[in-house]
């Protein structure tokens, strides 16, 4: 027998088989890029979040040893959390690192128009807790003062404003947030399924952001600025009297706003 000739009447069906899969991998390819490109993004969030538990405790520690000095407890979590956002593999990179943020702020040149801190930091001991130096100064831990027993601890919330740069995961992340975090509803097409509208509205029990945290996300997120703020909380006793003069705790938090 002879080879078989397909019938003209099937190849219309063939056609529209195949026109009809193209369709579907186009409306979910989206999708599927955003899996591969989200799970990535996210990986990156978490290392990140790892380095902020441990810049939160070394700037808690800075903070403890240098009678809650601003600068040296910027410095301790921006060293923390540099390898996410520069290269620190030798000693040469790490000091180029330090030197490019030691500011404590993103480079609009280098960094894909990021322009605002890297780092925020929040503390609970506070100014009413500070003392101005003399008598106290050798006294701020006596036990048998117990009414200042408050002004023995410190405790630090760092913030990191993690950049965010896998392309259109971050895009996706930023928006999502943004309307969970009740900052802005988003209802036009929706990115990961092109057919339908979006629906990204605020969560019923949103997550628990610092202060101040909110707006300037938004602010960020609106001017393109895809980053997201990373939270860790660390508490140390006060090895030195925190001092109530500029640069330590004359305000209570450093780097922020």
């Amino acid at each position: 027998m002879g080879p078989t000739i397909p019938s003209p009447m099937s190849r219309p069906s063939q056609r529209g088989q195949r026109g009809q899969a193209a369709v579907e991998a186009a409306l979910t390819l989206p999708l599927a890029v955003f899996m591969v490109l989200g799970t990535l993004q996210l990986f990156l969030m978490l290392q990140a979040r790892l380095l902020t538990e441990h810049a939160a405790f070394n700037a808690t520690r800075a903070g403890s040893l240098s009678q809650g000095s601003c600068k040296r407890m910027l410095d301790a979590a921006l060293v923390s959390v540099l390898p996410a956002i520069a290269r620190t593999d030798s000693p040469e990179k790490l000091r180029d690192a330090y030197v490019r943020y030691r500011d404590n702020r993103f480079d609009p040149a280098t960094d894909d128009r990021r322009s605002g801190p890297v780092i925020w930091i929040f503390r609970k001991l506070g100014i009413r807790n500070a003392i101005a130096g003399g008598r106290d100064d050798a006294q701020f831990d006596d036990p048998d003062r117990p009414h200042q027993l408050d002004r023995t601890r410190l405790e630090t919330t760092v913030v990191f404003w993690y950049p965010m740069r896998i392309p259109f995961a971050n895009w996706v992340m930023a928006r999502s947030t943004l309307a969970a975090w009740g900052l802005g509803n988003y209802a036009a097409q929706n990115p990961l399924m092109p057919a339908q509208n979006a629906q990204w509205t605020r969560e019923r029990t949103p997550t628990e952001v610092q202060a101040g945290v909110l707006g300037e996300f938004k602010a960020r997120t609106m001017a393109g600025e895809y980053v997201f703020p990373i939270q860790a909380t660390a508490a140390m006793r006060m090895m030195t009297p925190a001092m109530k003069r500029a640069g330590f705790f004359d305000q209570p938090n450093c780097g922020g706003p």
